[in-house]
Parts: C-alpha cells; sequence; structure tokens
C-alpha cells in the first residue's frame, strides 16, 4: 500500500510542478495562479474518484493509488497555504483574499461537478 501511495505521490508531484511552470511562464504575476490552476483540476478529480468508487466500487489499491497517491500528490494545499501567508505578509490583501475565495469555491464546485460528471457519462 505504502508503494501505491508513494508511487502515485511521486506522479502527482511532478505533474504539479510541471503545470505550474507552465502557467507561471505564461502568466507573470505575483498571483499564484499556477497553484490555483492545479488545485482546482485535483479537486475535480478527486471528486471524479469519489464517484468511480460509489459507481463501481473501486478496489482498495487503485482508489489509494489515484485518491491518495496520486491526486494528493497533485493538489498542494499546503503550497496554497504558505503563497497566501506571503501575499497578506507583503500586504497583498486583494489578491490574497481573491484567493482564498476563488480556491475553496471553485474547488467546491470542480469537486462536485467531477462527481456529477460520473453520473452522467457511467
Amino acid at each position: 500500500m505504502l508503494l501505491l501511495v508513494g508511487t502515485g505521490s511521486f506522479i502527482g508531484g511532478i505533474f504539479r510542478y510541471l503545470i505550474a511552470q507552465v502557467v507561471h511562464a505564461k502568466f507573470l504575476s505575483t498571483f499564484p495562479l499556477g497553484t490555483l490552476i492545479v488545485n482546482i483540476i485535483g479537486c475535480f478529480f478527486i471528486g471524479f474518484v469519489f464517484g468511480l468508487t460509489d459507481k463501481f466500487n473501486l478496489n482498495q489499491e487503485l482508489r489509494l493509488f489515484l485518491a491518495v497517491g496520486l491526486l494528493g500528490g497533485f493538489t498542494t494545499f499546503s503550497a496554497f497555504s504558505g503563497e497566501t501567508f506571503c501575499l497578506f505578509r507583503d500586504g497583498q490583501f486583494w489578491y490574497a483574499t481573491a484567493y482564498i475565495l476563488t480556491s475553496v469555491f471553485l474547488g467546491l464546485a470542480a469537486t462536485y461537478i467531477g462527481n456529477l460528471t460520473t453520473k452522467i457519462i457511467a
């Protein structure tokens, strides 16, 4: 089990890094858009995995690999927390507040839509 979770986390972390780097290179800003995009994508897919688990009763190994490993390594809530702290620390209160609100509300919406998608397509 640990190897499955660790392997998934390794892969997810690589994807997180690559996507965030591409976004940050294209959109030069102090707003952490790369992390926001990664978190929203991750929220969608964790909702999707939860929906598949409910609908098809995924085995524990696959669920752990996908949800805990791959998506756990991919999403970046700790990075979100650190970046929000830095925005507040640097006096960018508007960016910090916008980042918190969009991350939470869009993340929850994406999780719901990801879960709903499994009911539509499967």
